[in-house]
């Protein structure tokens, strides 16, 4: 009796081959859709912790206290793109440039992957005074968006009282955003 033979043809591993492309095909980029989702749900818990920590510092110290973009996580850098990074500190002398005695309350370093964060033009820093409001001037809108494109950017709004909101970008805040898919 002749022995039947214990293996796969070659048929079979390209179905088995095809079926798993497949499978990567479909799981990959939703995979990397939850990752830049996570990446940009804590990009924005961290500036909304960095906002909400500056606001009770400054109504507590009855001081001022300033938020900006950072790239060295040591002073501002008068920039709107808030993506390298941020710092808090205390302003006692209300200059509102940090200075070597100053402290450092909150350092954020750079976003993680694409994500991107931008605040509105003009609004380099953020002056929170003793009585817990920002500073005089409008209202901040920080975009926030990821690989995902603009579809999914979202905005932070900071009334010059303090209050904190979420919001729908304008395509023009969106122009920034990446496009990774």
């Amino acid at each position: 009796m002749p022995r039947k033979e214990a293996g796969f043809t070659l048929i079979e591993i390209v179905i088995a081959l095809a079926v798993l492309g497949i499978c990567l095909g479909i799981a990959v980029p939703a995979y990397l859709g939850a990752v830049a989702a996570t990446h940009a749900g804590a990009a924005r818990t961290a500036l909304g912790g960095t906002l909400l920590s500056a606001m009770t510092q400054s109504t507590i110290t009855g001081m001022e206290f300033v938020v900006c973009a950072s790239a060295d996580g040591a002073d501002c850098n008068g920039s709107t793109d808030w993506s390298t990074g941020w710092i808090a500190f205390a302003d006692p002398d209300a200059d509102r440039a940090r200075g070597a005695h100053e402290t450092v309350m909150r350092r954020e370093s750079a976003l993680p992957g694409d994500v991107r964060l931008r605040s509105t033009v003009g609004r380099t820093r953020i002056v929170f005074q003793p009585h817990g409001g920002a500073a005089a001037g409008s209202n901040v809108t920080f975009t926030l968006c990821d690989r995902r494109g603009p579809a999914k950017a979202a905005t932070l709004v900071l009334a010059n009282s303090g209050r904190l909101r979420q919001g729908a970008p304008s395509p023009t805040a969106t122009l920034a955003c990446p496009t990774g898919g």
